[in-house]
């Protein structure tokens, strides 16, 4: 999977967000409950896990995330990108400021590995 390089060299903290519903809005901060902040060298691996997920076909489920990411720079104040991740069709969804159109929409296995060390990371983060 493709992350915007510059955001990724750039992100400082990572809000990991147990999605409740879709946005009200396209490129609306997805809602949900903030369940753990990753900063530093954890931080940096989510992301390189994040960008070893193999792409995939899609798959058809309507699209409904469970979990997304939130990356900040070290100035905390917008988010340079939020990635939704929907384990069920495959589909991340990326919007923000640092996301290119060609990257805004992406498959992923969510049967390999990678992908299931990041479905635990989440679920993990939540308890």
């Amino acid at each position: 999977m493709q992350l915007p390089a510059q955001a990724v060299a750039a992100t400082a903290l990572i809000e990991v967000v147990r999605i409740s519903a879709l946005p009200a809005k396209r490129g609306a901060p997805f809602p949900g409950e903030v369940v753990t902040h990753w900063a530093g060298n954890e931080a940096a691996d989510a992301l390189a896990l994040i960008e070893t997920l193999p792409g995939s076909e899609q798959h058809r489920c309507g699209f409904s995330p469970g979990w997304s990411i939130r990356a900040y720079e070290d100035t905390l104040d917008l988010a340079l990108f939020e990635a939704a991740f929907c384990f069920s069709c495959y589909e991340v969804r990326m919007y923000g400021t640092a996301v290119p159109p060609a990257l805004a929409t992406q498959f992923f296995d969510a049967a390999a590995p990678s992908a299931r060390t990041l479905l635990a990371l989440f679920r993990e983060a939540a308890l």
